[in-house]
């Protein structure tokens, strides 16, 4: 059992066809393809999903906008953060097996 991700409700399923455009879309970009950069555009993107997700459920606390729309946004935008949060416990630990490694 992986202790990591034993908190998630249901695994993480990334289809062949989201990683290839989004391994696309790293290659494509004119900001660099260095670790930073491509970091960087990642948070950038859980952030948007985020903001994407609140003006949504604005709009339906408003009386506006379909409850769908806001289900699904809000859903992208949990999965979003779920899956931030797994990648930054793996690198931390990551981190604290290297560190711990004999010179």
């Amino acid at each position: 059992m992986d202790p990591v991700g034993s908190n998630l409700a249901a695994p993480l399923v990334v289809r062949p066809s989201d990683a290839a455009r989004a391994y696309r879309d790293a290659e494509a970009s004119d900001g660099g393809g260095d670790f930073g950069s491509v970091l960087t555009r990642a948070v950038q993107g859980v952030a948007d999903g985020a903001q994407s997700a609140e003006a949504k459920s604005m709009q339906a606390i408003a009386g506006g906008g379909d409850i769908t729309d806001v289900v699904t946004a809000v859903s992208k935008a949990e999965l979003a953060l779920q899956t931030t949060v797994t990648i930054r416990d793996r690198v931390v630990q990551a981190y604290q097996d290297i560190m711990k490694m004999p010179i």
